[in-house]
Parts: C-alpha cells; sequence; structure tokens
C-alpha cells in the first residue's frame, strides 16, 4: 500500500512544471567537491548508480529500509537530491538508528522522498525559488553562491541515470514539520 501512495505521489507531482533556467551552471559552494564514480547511466538507474558509487550506503540502506528500492529503480525520471554518507553521519546520535526501525517507516518515506523532485531537473534546468518535492512540501533551490537545497550544498551535480539524474548533497534535508 506504501509503494501504491508513492506511486500515487509521483504521478500527482509529476504534473508539476519544473522551472528552467538555461545556461545555470552548478558549483560546490566554496565546498570541497566529492568524487563520485557512476555507473553506466544508459543502463543504471539511480539505485543502480548510488549502489555502485559506494558514497552512498546509508541512503541505500535506508531506500531498502523505507520500501522505495523498486520505486527508484522504476521508470521515473527522477531528480535525487543524495546526501553522501558523511551526511548522514552528521546527523545527531542515535537519529539514523531511530530512522531505520520498522515502527518509525512512515517518517523515513516522508525523509526520503523529500529529496525527491519529479521528473528529471540538471543543474541548467534549476531556478532560484520553491519546487515541489515527491513528499509534497517543497524545497528552496539558492543560486546565489552555488547550487543549494535548503541549507544544503550540491557538492557533485549532473549524475545521469536512465530514470534521472542525482546531485549529490552535503546534508540531509527534514521536510517541514506541521
Amino acid at each position: 500500500m506504501i509503494r501504491n501512495l508513492f506511486a500515487l505521489s509521483l504521478a500527482v507531482a509529476s504534473a508539476t512544471a519544473l522551472a528552467v533556467a538555461p545556461g545555470v551552471q552548478a558549483s560546490t559552494h566554496g565546498a570541497a567537491t566529492e568524487t563520485v564514480e557512476t555507473a553506466d547511466a544508459a543502463t543504471g538507474t539511480i539505485v543502480d548508480v548510488a549502489v555502485e558509487a559506494g558514497s552512498f550506503t546509508t541512503l541505500i540502506q535506508a531506500l531498502e529500509a523505507a520500501g522505495l528500492v523498486e520505486t527508484l529503480s522504476g521508470e521515473g525520471p527522477f531528480t535525487v537530491f543524495a546526501p553522501t554518507d558523511e551526511a548522514f553521519a552528521a546527523l545527531p546520535e542515535g537519529t539514523l538508528e531511530q530512522l531505520l526501525l520498522p515502527e518509525n517507516r512512515e517518517q523515513l518515506i516522508q525523509i526520503l522522498t523529500y529529496h525527491v523532485i519529479p521528473g528529471e531537473a540538471l543543474s541548467t534546468d534549476l531556478e532560484a525559488g520553491e519546487v515541489a518535492t515527491v513528499e509534497g512540501s517543497p524545497v528552496e533551490i539558492s543560486l546565489a553562491d552555488g547550487v543549494m537545497v535548503n541549507d544544503a550544498n550540491v557538492v557533485t551535480a549532473d549524475i545521469e541515470a536512465s530514470n534521472g539524474v542525482i546531485h549529490v548533497i552535503d546534508k540531509v534535508i527534514l521536510p517541514p514539520q506541521e
């Protein structure tokens, strides 16, 4: 049922238009650019590319716990703002362990889907302002000093996959609390 709701959310969110600003270039906002090895984008889904990269083991573990691997291996297209293992390690002690518990699956799904926008948005497609996420709440894209998503820096942009694109971020972003 969760996957069906997620798929429905994706279908509804896919109708959301993405802002396009040709010529916008991604930068690292003064952060050290991470080297991320990628799988062959022609054959690798977002999940395949993330697994192959080796710097997203925590993200993959969280996607598995949330039951979202199949969805992000699906047709797409998706744009994923992917926190690295270091970004997850920077969460307050015990936070990740709590989120991975079966009883916190819904909260984990909310957080992970907050990192996904429908459609494929390369860095050159991004425009400053709010963009709706699959979770339902918008993220704030800033281009003033590099590309930022809320308060996370995009440290590597435009890692293409067969079903979308990954932008590597240096923080786990959290949806607004009601």
